[in-house]
């Protein structure tokens, strides 16, 4: 009996408790999931106009690609032209501070450009901007 006791007590297994390292990891998993900011991408390459007066956009979270050949594109599909405002209503209701760029190839037609920002103003967003590079 007295062999037993005096084992337990030198030879034990000395064990690391990783309960509060897994707790620490997942506070800062959260931290840095709702820290961060998503931006939505359009899912397609325009040739966009240059500009001097262009200047850069922080918080634009609704972007809306117009391709050379009319085709309008938001969050990675082809979206038909009456349903831009359907769209935006959708993405600005998840965030009401975006706002909404339009992506304009250079050889886009205006009228279709026009039309799209005015689906846009329609849809509640004051800020509607248009994507253009710096000289």
């Amino acid at each position: 009996m007295r062999n037993r006791h005096s084992r337990r007590q030198s030879g034990g297994i000395a064990e690391i408790n990783m309960t509060p390292l897994i707790d620490m990891v997942f506070i800062l998993l959260i931290f840095f999931i709702v820290t961060t900011s998503f931006v939505r991408e359009t899912g397609v390459d325009v040739t966009r106009p240059s500009a001097q007066t262009a200047t850069s956009k922080e918080r634009a979270n609704i972007m809306v690609s117009i391709r050379a050949n009319d085709e309008i594109w938001m969050d990675g599909r082809q979206i038909d032209r009456r349903a831009v405002r359907a769209n935006v209503e959708r993405m600005h209701a998840e965030n009401p501070e975006g706002a909404v760029i339009i992506l304009a190839d250079r050889d886009a037609k205006t009228g279709l450009l026009i039309e799209v920002m005015d689906q846009a103003r329609l849809a509640g967003v004051a800020n509607v901007s248009i994507a253009a590079e710096a000289d």
